[in-house]
């Protein structure tokens, strides 16, 4: 890829769209190849003018070949015009056409056309792969921020039944790109902060937005940013301290996780007793032992107590609010009531939610 540096680097590279697989730009493919056929061009226009008086210029009576004249056969070579009025007359000079030139009229012919021909499809295939992505796009993720919260945050994603190409990253890192790149994942390059970035990430058609930088002022003006783009999506967001979460709650946030005090919470309970830390370990690790999940009230299960049922029930959802099992409001499972519950990790995909064995929904 071309280097551009300042504010040039800044708006060549904002908003930009990647999709997987695209290693290098065109434009540096091109323009490494004209160099290449330069090169050839000098070398050739040199190799001329060195052996200069095993050539005749037919239209030179003193049939002297000057620099002027190494350029003008070399051109007329190479480019297979040939007219045929400066000729190489000696065997030395007929053995450097056949053996020299004639292969470096080749690869000059391949670069020129292969080049124009492979920086016309390069990007006639990249629009036309942009163009679907954008109209595929619809009810899609999109992830702010592709650290490690990011790619934790999209791994759970994906191993409970979300499609990598309705999963959009928003980060100005080129390593993250690369990343994101690397696990099949489309990103938009820039600051989440700016509302044409997330434009471009298609923010107002998506149902949910995980927003999760390394700075709690990024996402809480982020925040604000997808809320006004967005007012109906269901934002995720994450922070560092515990005194930033109300202000993320007010610039729209649905659900605030703070880094700091969860991680110094599993630390403290696994000093007080390990075994307990382990437990709470096992919950958050995907894929083996304890899941936490969610799933639709089964037909079967509606009027039991949530303590009946083979799931470990932990809260119950109803009209939009969570309850602990043990709330009287939900000491009967009503048609409706969706099932916070703790089980094994080999019921699982629960995603987005089903029932536990396929079994009918109290919602059907």
């Amino acid at each position: 890829m071309v280097d551009v540096t300042g504010d040039q680097a800044g708006s060549a590279f904002r908003g930009r769209i990647a999709l997987p697989e695209v290693v290098r730009s065109p434009w540096w493919e091109l323009g490494r190849r004209l160099l290449a056929a330069l090169g050839i061009l000098v070398g050739t226009v040199l190799l001329v003018y060195l052996d200069r008086k095993g050539y005749v210029d037919g239209n030179d009576p003193d049939n002297e070949i000057s620099l002027i004249d190494a350029i003008y056969y070399t051109t007329v070579t190479l480019s297979t015009t040939g007219y045929g009025d400066i000729a190489p007359v000696t065997d030395g000079a007929r053995l450097v056409n056949a053996f020299i030139i004639t292969p470096a009229r080749i690869a000059f012919l391949v670069l020129l056309i292969g080049t124009t021909l492979e920086v016309l499809a390069s990007q006639g295939r990249e629009m036309f792969r942009v163009s679907r992505w954008r109209k595929n796009m619809g009810h899609h993720v999109v992830v702010v921020g592709y650290g490690t919260k990011g790619r934790s945050a999209v791994d759970t994603l994906v191993n409970n039944g979300q499609n990598r190409e309705a999963i959009v990253i928003v980060d100005p890192s080129p390593t993250a790109l690369a990343d994101a790149h690397a696990d099949g994942l489309a990103v938009v390059s820039g600051d989440a902060t700016r509302r044409e970035v997330l434009r471009r990430a298609g923010v107002g058609e998506a149902d949910q937005i995980i927003i999760t930088t390394n700075r709690d002022d990024s996402n809480v003006l982020s925040a604000l940013t997808v809320r006004q783009l967005n007012p109906d999506a269901w934002i995720v967001a994450a922070v560092k301290e515990q005194e930033n979460a109300p202000l993320m709650r007010q610039s729209g946030a649905n659900s605030v996780i703070t880094s700091s005090d969860a991680v110094g919470r599993l630390l403290g309970l696994s000093s007080l007793s390990p075994t307990l830390g382990s437990v709470m370990e096992d919950l958050l690790t995907y894929g083996e032992g304890l899941e936490v999940a969610e799933r639709d009230l089964l037909v079967s299960e509606v009027g039991k107590q949530p303590q009946q049922l083979p799931d470990q029930v932990i809260s119950v959802v109803r009209d939009e609010k969570v309850y602990r099992y043990f709330d009287p409001v939900v000491t009967q499972l009503a048609r409706g009531d969706r099932l916070i519950v703790v089980r094994p990790a080999k019921e699982l995909p629960w995603a987005p939610r089903p029932g536990t064995h396929h079994e009918e929904t109290a919602s059907d």
